[in-house]
């Protein structure tokens, strides 16, 4: 590739094929599954707590970003774009492992972050509240997270929000 970043150069990242089950899911060679839609699910801790902070996707280029650059890169589905995390927020995720799981459709990140917190709407973790057991229309939602550690207003200003009704 031609493209470099202030540590050098970018790999040049191949996936295998998938050839056989006990390749994908006992041999070296990583061959990830992408969907129907050419997406794999991505879920993202803390490195350090083991927290979840969300649930996101990757299509092979934000795979292929995400191991070139170090720094956790996504597809949005609502926006329909390639996505690096803390592009604009600054709330970024530094790699510190990727692992994928047994039959390599889906990826699991741990992460360092800038700012501490990943959710766009303001808290640590996309996951801040809780579904009661007893989960009905009547049941509120419990908030785990009571604080927000930004302002997504002053963070994001008018930028239009990617949640979909």
């Amino acid at each position: 590739m031609s493209q470099a970043t202030s540590q050098g150069p970018l790999l040049d990242v191949q996936f295998a094929p998938r050839l056989s089950i006990d390749q994908v899911e006992e041999g070296q060679q990583f061959a990830p599954k992408f969907d129907a839609h050419g997406l794999i699910a991505c879920v993202t801790t803390d490195a350090t707590s083991g927290e979840v902070l969300m649930l996101g996707y990757m299509n092979r280029d934000a795979l292929k970003k995400t191991i070139q650059t170090g720094e956790a890169h996504y597809w949005s589905r609502s926006r329909q774009v390639l996505w690096h995390k803390g592009a604009t927020s600054g709330l970024v995720q530094k790699i510190r492992e990727i692992r994928v799981d047994d039959d390599q459709d889906a990826i699991w990140l741990r992460v360092d972050i800038d700012g501490g917190a990943s959710c766009h709407v303001g808290y640590r973790s996309c996951f801040y509240r809780i579904v009661p057991h007893e989960a009905c229309a009547a049941q509120p939602l419990v908030f785990a997270e009571s604080k927000k550690v930004f302002d997504p207003v002053k963070v994001y200003g008018d930028a239009p929000n990617h949640t979909q009704l």
